[in-house]
């Protein structure tokens, strides 16, 4: 995965056909999904029950681009090796999820992947300003993680002070939760450049009337890009 700062837009599988995820990532990334976003959950950092490495090591074998795995988890360290082992090019980690998220950042690079450090809408952006040189991507939620589906919370000035703090830094800034056609541009404008969208891009599509997918994409992507035209 090599730096290019443009809009990408990964769609999260949470909101996929759980019965036919293969083909739902095959369809995906036909209508133009830049990377494919796996949410990890563990019903105790956050509050739902989602994927472990053997799920994300299925995936693997389907995606073509980058598969992005959000862990939204505590304690990441002792399952970095495993999700490098599935298959994951990001594998990012909440800064609220331990004590040592230097170390764990370090961990996921010496495991061969790219780092990502997650912050909750209550956490400061500052609270990553000693990791930047660790630090490929940084997830800002914009919504309470756990779940798909909740109204966008407005993090633009966090975004913005994050964009600033990288300076020339070759690092991502993701957005999770509620990105859609109306607040793509919004944290585009702000900084972003990696938009994770989960029923707005699965909304009224399916395998076998994939188009839908694309045009999905496409209106979000489009919206982003407007406001860096």
């Amino acid at each position: 995965m090599s730096f290019d700062r443009k809009i990408k837009i990964a769609p999260s599988i949470l909101s996929a056909d759980f019965a036919n995820f293969g083909a739902e990532i095959r369809a995906i990334e036909a209508e133009g999904a830049d990377w494919v976003h796996v949410d990890v959950m563990d019903g105790h950092f956050v509050p739902n029950l989602t994927f472990g490495p053997m799920a994300v090591k299925a995936f693997r074998p389907h995606v073509k681009t980058v598969m992005d795995v959000h862990l939204m988890i505590a304690p990441v360290d002792p399952y970095i090796d495993a999700y490098a082992d599935a298959g994951a090019d990001v594998l990012t980690a909440h800064v609220e999820a331990g004590p040592h998220i230097h170390r764990t950042l370090q961990a996921i690079r010496g495991a061969g992947m790219k780092a990502g450090v997650a912050l909750n809408p209550g956490t400061p952006a500052e609270a990553v300003a000693h990791l930047l040189e660790l630090t490929d991507l940084i997830c800002v939620m914009t919504v309470n993680p756990g779940f798909g589906g909740q109204k966008f919370i407005d993090m633009t000035a966090k975004i913005a002070r994050l964009r600033q703090m990288i300076g020339d830094r070759p690092v991502h800034i993701e957005i999770d939760g509620g990105v859609d056609p109306k607040t793509a541009p919004l944290v585009a404008q702000a900084g972003a450049d990696v938009l994770v969208a989960g029923s707005a891009v699965f909304r009224g599509g399916s395998v076998d009337n994939p188009g839908v997918y694309g045009q999905n994409i496409a209106e979000i992507r489009a919206a982003a890009e407007g406001v860096w035209a």
